[in-house]
């Protein structure tokens, strides 16, 4: 039983040192590439099969449950989502959302981008949306989104367009966010 236990604590102690490891991969608030639109893909070959497999890896080893191309540095527009575990990742090119319901709730969201600080606020979003976008083999896919999933895909398509939690925020919490993520000054030895 005890080396049951060891070997558990070990296996989330190695979790978490590659989840902070692939976070080097991240792109992390301020970087200026967090604020910038993406480009339509326009070429559906290896190229966008490789970089698909790395988002999808970089998502799965953060323990995340989305990631958009320019959190990885790349300004097109491709996200990756996983919103249950249970589930496979899905990969949407070019996505437009093209409705939106009425009704919305508030839910605290984090991100990969803010996750040094462990940055947390509460958004108010859609319940439900519904998408059109292509697969990375350029078929066209329309998506129908409730709940998380719904959620994560919105959160997703912000990056896309350069806009972070914390612009979708109270501006009490933006505030609250924008403290803890500013460079805290490091003070030498005095006298």
């Amino acid at each position: 039983m005890a080396e049951e236990q060891v070997t558990e604590r070990e296996r989330a102690a190695e979790r978490e040192a590659r989840r902070r490891y692939v976070l080097g991969q991240v792109r992390q608030y301020p970087d200026p590439i967090l604020r910038l639109r993406t480009r339509d893909v326009t070429d559906f070959d290896e190229a966008l099969a490789t970089l698909v497999e790395r988002m999808t890896g970089v998502m799965a080893s953060a323990q995340g449950v989305g990631l958009a191309a320019p959190q990885i540095g790349i300004l097109q527009r491709v996200l990756v989502y996983q919103a249950e575990e249970d589930s496979e990742p899905a990969v949407l090119v070019n996505p437009v959302v093209v409705s939106r319901s009425e009704e919305v709730d508030v839910v605290d969201e984090g991100c990969l981008s803010l996750d040094a600080a462990g940055v947390t606020v509460a958004v108010e979003r859609p319940v439900a949306v519904t998408l059109e976008a292509r697969t990375p083999a350029g078929e066209p896919v329309r998506v129908e989104a409730e709940g998380l999933e719904a959620r994560v895909i919105q959160h997703e398509v912000d990056h896309l367009d350069g806009i972070l939690i914390i612009d979708r925020t109270t501006p009490e919490e933006r505030r609250r966010a924008l403290a803890h993520l500013r460079p805290q000054p490091v003070l030498g030895p005095l006298g």
